[in-house]
């Protein structure tokens, strides 16, 4: 566990119950191992994601705009992109499950915001939260993390995501 773990149960404890937040995830959080050594490193144990559905968020696109120490390079966020789509998936996530997902995705850290995307599923458009890098925290300085990318298209292939998908992320890097 971190320091952050208390911070988290406290806000889980205050959170109250109704509707499922809808979450846009596109990053490592996709990749089973990547997630799982995350979980068991910040004693999230009993948290385990809900099925997600294939999704691809409108008018974004990647970019990899944050130096991290722990990925070895710079890791991607999200920037506003006329006619670029990211693929990845939506899931419902229960209020009190809300700042677990903010941990990981390092909105607790001040890493990441939040922002809302627009997403397209089988089912038509949605509004959805993902997370993206912090305008303060951003960076084009340094490599991009080869180890970091691995994760991307590991997740990426978990999820069943599409195979033009999976190869631009390979060289988009």
């Amino acid at each position: 566990m971190d320091a952050h773990y208390d911070q988290v149960m406290a806000a889980r404890a205050r959170a109250s119950e109704g509707a499922p937040r809808l979450y846009f995830a596109y990053s490592t959080i996709l990749d089973p191992a990547a997630f799982e050594e995350w979980r068991q490193q910040h004693g999230y144990d009993f948290f385990h994601l809900p099925s997600g559905e294939r999704a691809e968020a409108l008018e974004v696109g990647l970019t990899y705009d944050f130096p991290s120490r722990w990925w070895g390079g710079r890791v991607a966020g999200l920037e506003d992109r006329p006619a670029s789509t990211v693929h990845g998936l939506v899931f419902a996530i229960d209020p009190r499950d809300w700042p677990i997902i903010q941990h990981k995705e390092g909105f607790v850290t001040h890493m990441c915001v939040e922002r809302p995307v627009r997403v397209r599923t089988a089912s038509g458009e949605q509004s959805a939260t993902a997370f993206t890098t912090a305008p303060d925290r951003k960076s084009a300085e340094g490599p991009v993390s080869g180890r970091f990318v691995e994760a991307l298209v590991r997740g990426a292939t978990a999820s069943g995501l599409p195979e033009s998908w999976i190869a631009w992320l390979r060289t988009a890097g």
